[in-house]
């Protein structure tokens, strides 16, 4: 299977299925001297792991993980890094049924066209379990971006048609609530909301909200190597997400370019933007404003309803999926979101260090 490699400095390969002994992830390029243990990336997929709320999964995983390579002493070695995950709640008795047919949203068939053969226990590959990889590949790039000054922050932004308001916005609710929303009015809302969809047996979308903060003008490739085309590709690369936006996205197809437009101004010598309808993004280029993205994610397609589908022998059948299923895949995407952004963030940044004579020179010069 091509595909589990993320990344040109900063490269991140996961491995591993949802019901498989274990998942993991192996990560080259990470710089040597950066101090690292599991207490670092632990808190991570602390916030990732199934079973914590009412509108989680009730599969308990510990998600411990456990650094087998690249950390000496506490500190990267600057070789490969390589994180492993075990599993330890698999009921793949669950999924024994799903193996003679195709449940509909999921990557089932697909799998079964695209390799004539698929690993029906939880998805395999394709389960949302492959994203713990990823999320303790983030907390690395997140710690070095950190060491740079640049900070990420995402959030749930909806779920269904419950959005928050930023007037009420604190950023200590997005650890605190079940839904990770940073309004307290509407997480009591959406859990209101989500609680009907349960007692409907059905499920529910939602948007997921990130901010970069303290990335300096000039990171991103023009051309096909845009800074926003390389995130909307990470964001896009999670199972469940079906658009991304960046700044005001969808609303800037309505608007003028004398309303999109964002004025320069300079205040003692400092080049800023008095608006950020771009998002922090110019031509594939960050422009030093905070880059706003925005992910929007489909519904659980585990439901408990009756749905109709097709089995292996071309029948058509009416199926009702059993099993351990989120009625909401957002709270527990939001840090994804978050370890994506940090991946191709700090990528853009090392990449970008060869992007000027002067940065070469003033590097390598003899003193």
């Amino acid at each position: 299977m091509a595909g589990s490699t993320f990344g040109t400095i900063f490269k991140i390969t996961t491995w591993g299925e949802s019901h498989g002994k274990a998942l993991g992830v192996v990560i080259d390029g990470c710089p040597a001297g950066l101090p690292l243990t599991e207490e670092d990336i632990q808190p991570y997929l602390n916030r990732r792991k199934p079973g914590q709320s009412a509108v989680s999964t009730p599969r308990k995983e510990s998600d411990q993980v456990e650094i087998l390579s690249g950390v000496f002493e506490g500190r990267t070695t600057g070789t490969p890094i390589s994180l492993m995950i075990p599993n330890t709640s698999q009921k793949s008795s669950d999924y024994s049924e799903i193996a003679s047919y195709y449940r509909p949203g999921h990557a089932d068939y697909t799998y079964d066209s695209k390799y004539g053969f698929r690993d029906y226990r939880g998805g395999g590959r394709s389960s949302g379990r492959e994203t713990a990889g990823r999320v303790a590949a983030g907390a690395i790039a997140a710690k070095l971006l950190k060491e740079m000054g640049i900070t990420i922050t995402a959030y749930t932004r909806s779920i269904g048609p419950v959005t928050i308001d930023m007037v009420r916005y604190d950023s200590r609710l997005i650890s605190s609530t079940a839904t990770c929303m940073p309004d307290a009015q509407a997480d009591e809302q959406a859990m209101a909301y989500l609680k009907k969809c349960m007692a409907d047996k059905d499920s529910c979308g939602g948007v997921v909200e990130c901010i970069i903060e303290g990335l300096p003008s000039g990171v991103g490739d023009p051309v096909f190597e845009k800074l926003d085309a390389n995130l909307a590709k990470a964001i896009m690369s999670i199972g469940a997400v079906k658009a991304v936006e960046i700044g005001d996205g969808f609303e800037a197809a309505k608007s003028r370019g004398s309303e999109n437009n964002d004025p320069f101004r300079c205040s003692d010598g400092k080049i800023y933007k008095s608006s950020n309808h771009a998002g922090g993004i110019l031509g594939g280029i960050s422009d030093g404003s905070s880059v706003i993205l925005r992910a929007h994610i489909k519904p659980t397609p585990s439901i408990f309803l009756s749905q109709e589908t097709v089995n292996k022998d071309n029948e058509n059948i009416n199926i009702a999926i059993k099993g351990r299923h989120d009625p909401v895949i957002v709270p527990r995407a939001v840090v994804v979101i978050e370890a994506m952004t940090a991946l191709t963030v700090l990528d853009a940044c090392m990449l970008n260090m060869t992007a000027r004579l002067d940065y070469l020179t003033d590097f390598y010069r003899t003193k």
